[in-house]
């Protein structure tokens, strides 16, 4: 492979990054401001809840956009790959098993369920890459200081993805009682998007969109 054509598949690799990131980033508030600008819509009690409005074809346009990128993915070994692939499956899997509708029927409740499993494998697959794949460093590297802030954003991302599972799981147990009052400022909206946002960050900063190594002549493999 000569030098041109290595610079390329750099580039490509770090585009493919960004534009995951971006489109983690983007999706809760496109979700939110379309759906009041368009629709009219006050904002949903959760994210998978757009997908019974109007704003349907981007919900599922933008997760199977972002399954897609992360299954093309290609780490540098086959942990990378294989945490990628099954963020990429559970990405389309959100899309395509929706979230249970009010008064549900014992199939939407059945779909509603596969829903939560695809929706978990996703945000814990994608904090334990944060956590666990992005942070790794060439063991024969010293780190720069630019990659040691790199991690840091890392670990932060992949903490509040995992801080964000546990308190959905927590509100999710709650009483009813307490459940009417929370549903006045949608809980499950905010977590999950903060979950997604974060994921949005950590493959944002993984691409190089920021803090990026200066005068690094080739992508950091880690």
């Amino acid at each position: 492979m000569n030098h041109q054509s290595g610079n390329y598949l750099v580039i490509s690799f770090l585009t493919l990054r960004k534009a995951i990131g971006c489109l983690g980033m983007a999706l809760p508030f496109v979700l939110a401001l379309g759906g009041m600008l368009l629709f009219q819509l006050d904002i949903q009690s959760s994210i998978s809840g757009y997908y019974h409005t109007g704003m349907r074809d981007v919900f599922v346009g933008t997760l199977c956009a972002i399954g897609i990128f992360l299954w093309g993915y290609k780490g540098y070994d086959h942990h990378d790959n294989r945490a990628s692939n099954i963020a990429g499956f559970s990405a389309i899997g959100v899309a395509l098993f929706p979230t249970s509708p009010i008064s549900p029927s014992s199939i939407e409740k059945f779909i509603g369920g596969v829903h939560i499993v695809f929706a978990a494998s996703f945000f814990i697959s994608l904090a334990l890459i944060s956590l666990f794949l992005f942070t790794k460093s060439e063991p024969s590297k010293r780190p720069t200081p630019r990659k040691l802030q790199r991690n840091l954003v890392y670990r932060l991302c992949g903490y509040t993805m995992l801080a964000a599972m546990v308190l959905i799981t927590i509100v999710g147990l709650l009483p009813k009682s307490a459940m009417n009052w929370l549903e006045n400022i949608d809980p499950l909206f905010w977590l999950e998007s903060a979950a997604i946002f974060a994921f949005g960050v950590s493959w944002f900063v993984k691409g190089e969109g920021i803090l990026e190594d200066t005068g690094k002549t080739s992508v950091d493999p880690k």
